[in-house]
């Protein structure tokens, strides 16, 4: 069972806001709405609440990204795994043959493993610790034809929220530049969420000519929280 696993220091479950610290109260607030099985255990680094995708939003990304999938395209690559809200979500969709989850951070991957325990998805999940780019050209190399990639990559830091137009170039510590051109090396088929404020110029600059991508908001309380580009054939119904 997922409670008899041993969390590091810097993983905790706060059980009450008296426990949490003040830069991510705002975040334990809505902890039902990032995981509505929080209170079954899930575990976050303090930093990790920043990145999590509330769980509404990851389900619809994952039902999205299922009916997209071109055929014979089974393998799902969350490249940037986090505390695992969408690698959980696109685990339970049951589309894929396959989920690979990769996650740089050892604390924040096992969190990630935890919480996919919590969901009942862990069987469906395999897991990699490291840099996703290398992950990619060497252990999963010969999975390319068969997977569509998501990568929901850090942005570099709440600052974010106050651009007007969020400029893809400078993010970091990853442009989309290196994003893109990174993952078509591995396959055309990729969907990258990103702020809901992306310039959409730059976005349009890698869609191969003649082609169209898609791009889709995601909205909470009527408020959008991010954006997803889907690149390659992959064509969202709306």
């Amino acid at each position: 069972m997922a409670d008899t696993d041993v969390a590091p220091p810097e993983v905790h479950h706060y059980n009450s806001i008296e426990e949490v610290p003040w830069d991510i109260q705002n975040y334990w607030a809505q902890r039902h709405r990032i995981f509505s099985q929080y209170d079954d255990g899930v575990w976050l680094t303090d930093d990790a609440w920043f990145g999590v995708t509330p769980e509404p939003v990851a389900n619809k990304i994952a039902a999205h990204l299922a009916e997209t999938a071109p055929a014979g395209r089974c393998i799902l690559v969350d490249c940037f795994a986090g505390a695992g809200g969408n690698t959980i979500a696109f685990a339970k969709s049951g589309k894929w043959k396959r989920v690979y989850a990769i996650e740089k951070d050892p604390a924040v991957l096992q969190c990630a493993q935890h919480n996919a325990k919590i969901y009942g998805v862990d069987n469906k999940i395999t897991w990699f610790e490291g840099d996703c780019f290398q992950i990619l050209k060497n252990q999963l190399k010969d999975l390319a034809p068969y997977s569509v990639i998501f990568a929901s990559p850090p942005w570099g830091g709440p600052g974010y929220r106050s651009d007007e137009v969020f400029n893809l170039r400078t993010m970091e510590p990853y442009s989309l530049e290196t994003l893109y051109k990174e993952y078509s090396l591995f396959t055309p088929h990729m969907a990258l969420y990103l702020p809901r404020t992306s310039n959409v110029k730059q976005l349009a600059k890698f869609v191969p000519e003649g082609r169209k991508a898609e791009v889709m908001h995601y909205c909470m309380d009527g408020h959008s929280k991010a954006l997803c580009i889907f690149y390659g054939d992959l064509t969202v119904q709306q």
